[in-house]
This record gives C-alpha cells, sequence and structure tokens, in this order.
C-alpha cells in the first residue's frame, strides 16, 4: 500500500547519530510520542536530556497512528471500574482526560499549526448484544467525572443500535504536533540523537545505555520509551505484552464526513475519522487487528477496509493506506512508572493498547512526575509491576499458550523446496535441510536470511503487505535482507548466501 499520511505530508528530520560518549541527566530510548514528550517536560524542569532514537523520530507507531486524542478506549471504564475499583478507574479517567488537556495547553500557548480540532468520540454498535455494554460504559465513565453520555443513534452513514458519545475529546496531525516540541529539545547539553539503536542498560551507581556501535550515555536516570521494552531488567515483559497490527486507509470521499471520530464495539473493528488535507478533507478508516505474524495474506485486511467504505461512502479515491503494531498488557492498562519494582533508576512507557496519543501523554506526566517529584497521582493504576490477578490471569495464559504454540508450530513446520518466487514476493523454504526465508526484488535479485528470529527463537512469517519477514511471538520485524525494522529483536537476521545452484 502507500505511505502514512502523516509521514507524507510532513518534512523529514536531520537529527545526528551518536558518535561520542556523553553524560546527561535523563537518557530517554526511543523517539516516539512518549519519549519525546518526557524529553520536553524533563528539559521544562532544568534537566539535561539525551533521546536515543534507533531510526527516525516519530516514524514508529506515532507516524502510523489514527491520532484520536482521547481517553475513549474502546469500552474500558466499566471493565476497569469493576475489576480495579472506583479509585483506580478514577486515576486512569483523569490521567487520560489531563492529556488531553495537556496537549490542547501546548497547541495553543505555543501556536502550533497541527490541524487540532475539538471533536466527539464515539464508540457505537449495530449489534443488539452490545447495547447494554455501551450503557454501562456510558454510566461508568460519567460517573469517573468524563462527560459521556449513552444514545441510541450516531451521524453514520449506516444504521446503529447505540452509542456512547464523549465530548471535549480531539483530533490532530500528530507528527506536527510532536515535531514543535522535538524542535524545543536540542541545545542547552540536550540531544536527540537518530540511527543510534541501544542494545544494553548497565545498572551502577549512574546508568548507562550501550548502544551498537558501543558508543554510550552515561545518566542518573533512564526512560525506556521503546514501544516494546529493549531491556528486560528481570520484568518478564515478553510473557506480559502481545503485540498486535490494525490497518488504516486514507479514503477521499464524494460529500462530508460527519463531525466525530467512530470506532464499533464489534469485530471486526471499524474506526473513522475525517482529517484535513491540503487537497482536501479524507477520512481514515481503519481496523483489521490480528496478532503480529499470524495473519494470513496480510493484504487482505486492505481489501476488507476498502470493501467497507466504498459499501456505505461514494469514494473518489485511495491515497494513502498503512499499518501499525501496538502492544497490550495482560490486563489492558499500559505499564508506565519504574522498570520493576526493585528499580529505582530505570523508567518505562509500554503496552498502549491502540490508545497511545492519550496514554503516551500521560506516561510522560506520571513519570516526570515520579522523577522531579518522587510520586504521582496516577502512579498506582499504571504501575508496571502491579499484579492483577483478576484481569489479566487469562490474557496471560492464552497470550503465552499461543507464543508457545507459534514457537512449536514454527520449530515442526517443514517448508516446500520450491524455489519458484514471484517478483516482490517472499517465501520459507528448505535449502539443504535448513528453513530460510528468500525474498525476489523488482530486478530478480534474491535476498536469503536465516528465519530464526534473533529475540527468543520463534519462525518469521512473510508478510505481503509490509513485505517485511513478522514474528509471530513477541512482534520483530526485519526488512526483507534481514534488517530491523522493529523490536524487541536487537540483532539483525543472518544473511545467507546462495549458491549460483540453488
Amino acid at each position: 500500500m502507500k505511505n502514512s499520511y502523516w509521514i507524507s505530508s510532513t518534512p523529514g528530520t536531520g537529527h545526528p547519530a551518536l558518535e561520542n560518549d556523553i553524560k546527561v541527566d535523563v537518557a530517554i530510548v526511543g523517539g516516539g510520542m512518549t519519549g519525546i514528550t518526557c524529553g520536553y517536560l524533563l528539559k521544562k524542569e532544568g534537566l539535561k536530556v539525551a533521546i536515543i532514537e534507533a531510526g527516525k523520530i516519530l516514524h514508529g507507531t506515532t507516524g502510523h497512528t489514527t491520532a484520536k486524542v482521547t481517553s475513549q478506549h474502546d469500552l474500558i471504564y466499566y471493565k476497569i471500574r469493576k475489576q480495579f475499583g472506583e479509585e483506580l478507574a478514577k486515576q486512569y479517567a483523569d490521567a487520560n482526560q489531563a492529556a488531553i488537556n495537556t496537549i490542547a495547553s501546548w497547541v495553543n500557548e505555543k501556536n502550533i499549526q497541527c490541524d487540532f480540532h475539538l471533536s466527539s468520540a464515539y464508540v457505537y454498535t449495530s449489534d443488539n448484544k452490545y447495547v447494554k455494554q455501551i450503557q454501562d460504559e456510558a454510566e461508568a465513565a460519567l460517573s469517573l467525572g468524563i462527560k459521556a453520555y449513552y444514545q441510541d443513534e450516531a451521524p453514520l452513514p449506516f444504521p446503529v443500535k447505540a452509542a456512547v458519545r464523549f465530548d471535549e475529546q480531539a483530533r490532530f496531525h500528530p507528527l506536527k504536533y510532536m515535531l514543535a516540541l522535538a524542535n524545543e529539545i536540542p541545545g542547552d547539553g540536550s540531544h536527540i540523537f537518530e540511527q543510534t539503536r541501544a542494545i544494553d542498560i548497565k545498572e551502577n551507581r549512574y546508568c548507562l545505555v550501550i548502544t551498537e556501535h558501543e558508543k554510550t550515555v552515561t545518566a542518573e536516570k533512564i526512560i525506556i520509551a521503546s514501544h516494546y521494552p529493549f531491556y528486560d531488567g528481570n520484568g518478564l515483559y515478553f510473557s506480559r505484552l502481545f503485540p498486535y497490527r490494525s490497518y488504516i486507509i486514507g479514503v477521499k470521499i464524494r460529500g462530508d464526513f460527519p463531525e466525530g471520530m467512530f470506532i464499533s464495539a464489534e469485530e471486526p473493528v471499524r474506526s473513522l475519522r475525517p482529517q484535513e488535507t491540503d487537497n482536501g478533507q479524507i477520512v481514515l478508516v481503519a481496523g483489521e487487528n490480528h496478532k503480529t505474524g499470524q495473519g494470513e495474506k496480510t493484504t487482505v485486511h486492505y481489501e476488507n477496509l476498502e470493501k467497507f467504505a466504498r459499501r456505505f461512502f461514494d469514494v473518489e479515491d485511495i491515497p494513502y493506506g498503512w499499518s501499525a503494531q501496538d502492544y497490550t498488557t495482560a490486563d489492558e492498562i499500559p505499564y508506565a512508572g519504574y522498570l520493576t519494582s526493585k528499580t529505582e533508576k530505570i523508567y518505562v512507557a509500554t503496552g498502549f493498547r491502540k490508545w497511545g496519543m492519550t496514554n503516551s501523554t500521560a506516561s510522560a506526566l506520571i513519570i516526570r512526575d515520579l522523577i522531579v517529584k518522587g510520586e504521582s497521582p496516577w502512579q498506582e493504576v499504571y504501575k508496571p509491576s502491579r499484579f492483577t490477578p483478576a484481569a489479566s490471569i487469562k490474557n496471560i495464559v492464552v497470550e503465552n499458550i499461543n507464543v508457545a504454540k507459534q514457537l512449536v508450530e514454527g520449530k515442526l513446520y517443514k517448508p516446500p523446496k520450491d524455489m519458484d518466487i514471484g517478483a516482490n514476493e517472499g517465501k520459507v523454504v528448505d535449502l539443504d535441510g535448513q528453513k530460510i526465508g528468500i525474498y525476489k526484488d523488482e530486478q530478480g535479485g534474491l535476498h536469503a536470511v536465516d528465519i530464526t528470529c534473533t529475540h527468543m527463537g520463534c519462525e518469521l512469517k512473510w508478510n505481503t503487505a509490509e513485505q517485511t519477514w513478522n514474528c509471530p511471538c513477541h512482534g520483530s520485524r526485519f526488512t526483507p535482507g534481514g534488517d530491523i525494522v522493529e523490536g524487541p529483536a536487537l540483532v539483525p537476521l543472518a544473511k545467507i548466501t546462495l549458491n549460483e545452484d540453488d
């Protein structure tokens, strides 16, 4: 498919790679929305920060989001209140409402031109069995201080049985917003480094971030904001974070799209929101979630979104299309705070479950407060070391059984010896008893790699839509030639030289 609209409509960045060992107050690993927001907040507190990004800042999940600035995260508040209690549910609601207000205040104070619009957000259903859940969600959210209302209709061009509407939410262009904050970080002892992959942390009196080229950043505190924690620190995050991919198309329609942001309660999820561009309005149509590396023929997900769009709108063109990867925690609440209960110098933020615009901002505010004040009013509900058996045991068991199944099936799978591969196609084949991944480029060149994931040894699968090798266990992704697209893997795939007779 085509590129992300957010990335296509913003200028590239040119931050240097780390070439010398440096020392700062806080090292931040990850240059997405969480890392940049943390860096901006901490520099405002007078701290010297260094942000380390493996690729280009804001080109990961931040550059592939639907960019809904909303405290409405599917049907979540009734569930949180029931499983966590009123106090923690109120913390989660307050944190995300504060994130909306923080973003809005910075946009206004700095006059950031980022297509920021206040807008209502709806969860809707066309299925009678979800009506009671939506009623319960509206009641729960309203009781927690959110301006949430139940209604039996929504301004959409198809029948709706019920909806919950959150008012005073927003939408924006995430890269235009984040680039404005990023521009204020370098200088006065603070830095942003691109093309600098962190591979390890050493904990002593000071903490040390070690990069793949053996350059180091020494800091009193480290924030891991790398989407998936690149450093586990005995936190067992590999058993508590589960990767999912979802898909988005940018559709140009004839006629007007109703003001609002919409997402279905039922599967398959359908999310819709408008976005202004230099060439007129487009509608972002999203959904089609599946476990990373476990969706067969991934191009079908774009096709399904297009069919949905054409069914209900007069589609003129589809100029954009992209996918995103998100991680979900066992109890569906993000982790933000100390990496483990025994860690005082290392912080983490992860597991935003597709709701990263507010959760990343809330996480940055929590970590800022922990570093500067020693406490945050929302730290308990986001606490990474929490144990919530009622909310998480089932998901932990089911998800880790799935990981084990993928690991075993990958090892037992006997690939064909057939080397007949089309252009722009990837295939797992048996070459002299070894499983290898082969990709044929447009010029007919073959690229062969060992398809055993360098993270924890699962066998990779080919993703047709993105043309990447994807791990079905923990979500690592690699280019056809074996380079890392996104972690948790820290080491590229081994390249294999093919003989002329192969």
